[in-house]
């Protein structure tokens, strides 16, 4: 899909004829320009602008923000920083590889090796031992001058939490492409014959690069769920379910506005974790992408956007 046409592009679009503004779109979409009278304000990306440069850049940045919230009290899944061969100025004297694998060591059921910067869950690595350390790191070293380990965590269910100030806006789980085995096919027939066709582009690639061949030629059976993807993120194929009012609902619209309030994030995406009985901050996005909700809930997503928007000219 080109830039210009991404929902963002749209619901500012949309937001500015209904309210008389004037709006010029650029760099194939990546930058707007609207104007009301003598006034003139920009959005950049998935930005409209609300927050400040500050809030922006630690909430792009996955280790900054999980050390303001420890600070804060505030539950989450740590991520260490790494910095990468491109700033060899700042590494330490003694390297990092030796502080990467004690991570290692101290996390038993695994490490996640990601870009310390970016959204989509792209370059994003569960790790297990040494060798597989070394071509995650030498992967995201590639295209990333700096990464982020965390453990890796039985993550239960995943929440994201769109706020406009302290007004949760959308709140939606994401439910991860799973199968059910009949005992008699495969891991990788069971899910060729289940997903639909614009969904397995987004599986298939994830789950063939996490699983070996023996793995998806396996046969469960009858009646065992199986998960397709470790990862929640909606470009690997996970869908968007919205929340119901209740118990969940109010205890990650909670933990969101605590974590937004810890960063000064006035526009943003949360994502809350389950673990165990526990939820927790897994990251903070002051760009909110909502492609893949805008296919399903397009309302919801230009009332998100344009109660940002209604921030910005109010």
């Amino acid at each position: 899909m080109p830039s210009s046409q991404r929902t963002f592009v749209t619901a500012v679009q949309k937001y500015c004829a209904e309210n008389g503004i004037a709006v010029e779109t650029r760099s194939e979409g990546w930058l707007m320009v609207m104007r009301k009278g003598s006034r003139r304000h920009l959005a950049y990306g998935y930005d409209v602008g609300l927050n400040s440069a500050v809030t922006h850049r630690i909430a792009n940045d996955k280790a900054a923000t999980a050390e303001l919230l420890e600070m804060n009290g505030i539950a989450c899944v740590p991520h260490a920083f790494f910095p990468g061969p491109a700033l060899s100025g700042y590494v330490p004297a003694t390297g990092t590889w030796d502080a990467m694998l004690g991570l290692l060591r101290q996390n038993p059921d695994g490490i996640v090796v990601k870009p310390n910067e970016g959204t989509s869950g792209n370059l994003v690595f569960k790790v297990f031992d040494r060798p597989a350390l070394e071509r995650a790191v030498g992967e995201a070293f590639s295209l990333n001058l700096n990464l982020a380990i965390s453990p890796y965590l039985e993550i239960k269910n995943e929440v994201r939490v769109i706020l406009v100030d302290d007004l949760p806006v959308i709140v939606y789980g994401k439910s991860r492409p799973s199968i059910t085995g009949d005992g008699v096919h495969s891991i990788l027939q069971l899910a060729l014959a289940a997903m639909p066709t614009q969904r397995l582009s987004a599986i298939l690639p994830r789950m063939v690069g996490d699983l070996d061949s023996a793995t998806l030629d396996t046969v469960l059976p009858s009646g065992r769920h199986h998960i397709l993807n470790w990862r929640h993120n909606l470009d690997a194929g996970a869908e968007p379910v919205l929340l119901p009012q209740g118990a969940v609902r109010e205890r990650c619209v909670e933990l969101a506005i605590k974590a937004a309030k810890s960063i000064d994030l006035r526009f943003g995406s949360i994502d809350v974790v389950q673990v165990d009985n526990s939820w927790r901050i897994l990251e903070i996005n002051s760009g909110v992408v909502m492609e893949a909700l805008g296919r399903t809930h397009p309302d919801l997503v230009y009332a998100a956007y344009a109660a940002a928007l209604d921030k910005v000219f109010g």
